[in-house]
């Protein structure tokens, strides 16, 4: 069944010990290499994905770079970048492979929440790149007006948190993206929510593994990718395991 569908996996880690790691809230992840990840993905029909920094990372480039080639064509990156970041610095990123701009709102290791709507707009008009948070949805009221505003955005695992998912369909009814990913991570049923997200918006919701599942409850199973067919049915489930991202990722065929 895995291998019935294409998959554009839109969230995962690679963890690499020879580049730098920043300790966060006293944690340091295990290795997870770009080999280990392939390994762990090799029953699945690849067509790309998305190398998302994590907190742990800050704002290092040189894993992020290192990992796009050795993955090469259909996989990009999502990045942490200071407010300094100049120019240049950017397109280079860009032309690296790097689509988009984290925002960890739960986890730190990113820029300040007061720099997301300078720096969104400034990296869409620049490279074309979209932002990405990862926010509890209980926050979501707060940031609906900024976020709603701004060109394209896409929030990570769900929102979390059964409190605020009001916000966030509206979100994704506005064309917020929403990343099916982290079942394991969220506090309420899964099958409901992928089932209101897909019905607030076909194009919103963008499945991913969120391997190695650093922190995750309950980590990454090969289930979490077959619950989305059976609770979407087929037409719908291939929209989300690649189509939905592969087109908001700009992915080069």
């Amino acid at each position: 069944m895995i291998e019935n569908f294409s998959l554009f996996d839109a969230h995962f880690h690679i963890i690499d010990d020879r580049f730098p790691l920043v300790p966060n809230q006293g944690y340091l992840p295990e290795p997870f290499t770009v080999e280990d990840y392939l390994g762990r993905m090799q029953d699945y029909n690849m067509c790309g994905g998305a190398v998302v920094s994590g907190s742990f990372q800050a704002f290092d480039q040189t894993y992020l770079v290192d990992a796009l080639k050795k993955l090469g064509s259909g996989f990009v990156g999502v990045t942490q970048v200071p407010a300094t970041v100049t120019d240049t610095e950017l397109q280079e990123l860009d032309s690296a492979g790097v689509r988009a701009l984290r925002f960890n709102l739960k986890r730190g290791g990113s820029e300040e929440l007061s720099q997301l709507d300078r720096m969104a707009r400034r990296v869409y008009e620049l490279v074309g790149w979209h932002v990405e948070l990862y926010v509890d949805s209980r926050e979501l009221d707060e940031l609906e007006q900024t976020l709603s505003a701004l060109p394209a955005v896409s929030i990570d695992h769900l929102g979390l948190s059964q409190a605020g998912f009001s916000t966030l369909l509206r979100l994704a009814e506005q064309g917020v993206r929403v990343k099916a990913t982290g079942f394991g991570r969220v506090d309420f049923d899964v099958r409901g929510a992928l089932k209101d997200l897909y019905s607030a918006n076909p194009e919103a919701l963008m499945f991913g593994t969120d391997l190695p599942s650093t922190r995750a409850p309950r980590p990454y199973e090969d289930e979490d990718f077959l619950l989305v067919a059976d609770t979407l049915g087929t037409e719908a489930a291939s929209r989300v395991y690649s189509k939905n991202a592969h087109e908001f990722y700009r992915v080069e065929d």
